[in-house]
């Protein structure tokens, strides 16, 4: 079973959050998206194949969550910070979930 489709859309997704670097209204919709299209998928693969993707749902989904929420309770002075801790999650979950849709045939 291939997951190319599923591939190519964690690459877009992976592409566009690293190319945020600023924390602002317009980077905070983009990454919030992107963080929906990110756990969608990976449900999506979840449900597909569960013995290679229920550990991506169920350890990475989660500390991204955690990360996203912490950006939502920060206070002004900390936004950027916890945005870039944000970013840097969701890119690493992202890499993550790329790498064992190219392992798993």
């Amino acid at each position: 079973m291939g997951y190319a489709k599923e591939r190519g859309k964690l690459e877009k997704l992976s592409t566009k959050v690293n190319a945020l670097t600023i924390y602002d209204d317009k980077s905070l919709a983009i990454i919030t998206d992107i963080y929906e299209q990110y756990s969608h998928t990976i449900r999506i693969l979840k449900n597909k194949n569960p013995d290679i993707f229920t550990e991506a749902y169920e350890k990475d989904l989660p500390q991204v969550k955690l990360v996203r929420n912490s950006l939502k309770l920060s206070e002004e002075a900390d936004r950027q910070d916890d945005f870039i801790k944000f970013k840097d999650g969701l890119s690493a979950a992202l890499n993550s979930a790329i790498t064992l849709t190219k392992e798993a045939k």
